[in-house]
């Protein structure tokens, strides 16, 4: 009976200590001061089309700031997010709708999706659109059903 307590002890204790680093890691990071221009970023195309660029963290893993560009006509589809995303247009506009109506999102503007939240989105038809996103998590895409 002690030796099963003692192992359920030493993996909490292995689970506080790698939470501490892990924090302790993040508010490192937090302490950086970043500068980060669009028209020198690095844009990697994704398979949906979209393409993204790195500021900070990993949009495949966790927390993050990119920036994003859809071509002109890009349409995503209606789908949802798992964590909350904020956008603030840069170039062009980030087409927005759900039940509640539509919006346009230009150079400026700010746009918070919540977590779960249905909507549509795409790149305006003529410039399509350059935004800046960041994210409490990490990204997916969930397809409306």
């Amino acid at each position: 009976m002690k030796r099963p307590l003692l192992m359920v002890g030493v993996a909490a204790a292995l689970m506080v200590a790698w939470s501490v680093g892990r924090v302790q890691g993040q508010n490192d990071e937090a302490k950086k001061v970043i500068f980060a221009s669009p028209g020198q970023a690095k844009f990697t195309a994704s398979e949906r089309g979209p393409s993204m660029a790195a500021i900070w963290g990993d949009a495949n893993t966790g927390a993050h700031a990119t920036f994003t560009k859809f071509a002109p006509g890009f349409d995503a589809g209606m789908h949802t997010h798992t964590n909350d995303v904020w956008i603030v247009g840069v170039k062009g506009a980030y087409l927005y709708k759900d039940d509640a109506g539509e919006k346009r999102v230009g150079p400026g503007d700010f746009l918070r999706v919540p977590g779960g939240h249905k909507h549509w989105s795409g790149g305006d038809k003529k410039d399509g659109a350059l935004f800046y996103e960041e994210s409490s998590g990490k990204f997916d895409l969930i397809p409306a059903q």
